[in-house]
């Protein structure tokens, strides 16, 4: 029997991380004299003119790099090292308006990535919209992202159409607030009708999710979205006529993933207009909003929208520092404090 191998702690991992990226810009850039820096867990590197970063998948990272190489003052520009994902980083890298390179790993060394071109758009089955009728029937508003049809109350996800090669149109629809709750319910199938089950969600995730409820973790869950369900019901507090849910640029991966929440609409002269909603202190809205602009509408005016009490100077700054800025509106959420 073989024993499984000890897992890293945290504070092995992260001397691991700063090991490998100086042995990375060593052998990319030389042996300069390089000064070491933790970036809330990213190790970074800087000699005064330029910054080396080992970001996370998906590019996370990059705005927090990108306010941190604008406040060390990096005159010779940022470098941001990906493992995964770094096509991602670098068509984000192109959208800022100081100099900031993109190196995927390759083995032992650095390789200058190219920007990756952006996902391609998908319209579900008319099938999959068919069968999320019994929780848009309850109030629930529908939402597609990359293909997926969802069900939400508040920007809280209440129900999934996933495929099933069982049912008649190909597809099911499973109820509940995330993957375990979803999974869970499944398993009631055999005790309560699929009517009971969507009652209940829409029931009991209403009674907490409104103006005025006592704290509970269905109404601190999915707060961007809920505050984009506020702009969406009133486009004018962002200076729009009309909007829509926008899907992010890379697929969602949970409930708590930090992603802002997206639209896409019109203003008064009808010029395109992108929002992006975020709650708490989250630089990496910045770059996913003006990815999605530049998915959707290269020239569109780009709208961050968070609580007044989430307007830090940093966000503020990195906001400042895209090739096209984005502008910043307060819009305080319904949520309990």
């Amino acid at each position: 029997m073989t024993t499984p191998a000890p897992s890293l702690g945290d504070a092995q991992r992260a001397r691991l991380a700063r090991a490998k990226l100086r042995a990375l810009a060593r052998e990319r850039f030389g042996g300069r004299d390089w000064a070491e820096e933790d970036l809330s867990g990213l190790p970074a590197l800087h000699d005064g003119d330029e910054g080396v970063v080992l970001l996370e998948a998906r590019a996370w990272g990059l705005g927090l790099a990108l306010v941190w190489a604008d406040k060390v003052g990096l005159a010779g520009g940022l470098h941001v090292v990906v493992e995964v994902d770094a096509g991602v980083a670098a068509r984000r890298a192109a959208l800022l308006a100081p100099t900031v390179r993109a190196w995927s790993v390759r083995g032992t060394t650095l390789e200058e990535a190219r920007p990756a071109p952006h996902a391609e758009v998908l319209a579900p089955p008319e099938d999959a919209l068919v069968v999320a009728e019994p929780l848009r029937r309850r109030g629930a508003d529908l939402v597609v992202e990359h293909g997926v049809v969802l069900a939400e109350i508040l920007g809280l996800e209440v129900g999934r159409v996933v495929p099933d090669e069982a049912a008649p149109s190909g597809w099911a629809l499973e109820v509940g607030v995330g993957k375990n709750d979803r999974a869970a319910s499944v398993v009631m199938g055999a005790l309560r009708s699929a009517e009971d089950a969507v009652r209940n969600v829409v029931e009991v995730v209403g009674a907490h999710r409104r103006p005025g409820a006592a704290p509970h973790l269905l109404n601190r869950l999915a707060r961007p979205r809920w505050l984009r369900a506020s702009v969406l019901g009133d486009p004018g507090l962002v200076g729009a006529t009309s909007l829509a849910p926008l899907e992010p640029p890379l697929p969602r991966q949970n409930l708590i993933d930090p992603v802002p929440a997206l639209a896409a609409g019109q203003g008064p002269d009808g010029a395109p207009i992108v929002v992006a909603c975020s709650v708490g202190v989250d630089l990496e809205a910045v770059p996913i909003a003006a990815d999605a602009r530049d998915r959707y509408a290269p020239d569109a005016d780009l709208v961050l929208v968070t609580p007044a009490r989430d307007q830090y100077p940093p966000l503020r700054r990195a906001a400042a520092l895209l090739r096209r800025p984005a502008r910043l509106v307060a819009v305080e959420g319904p949520w309990p404090l």
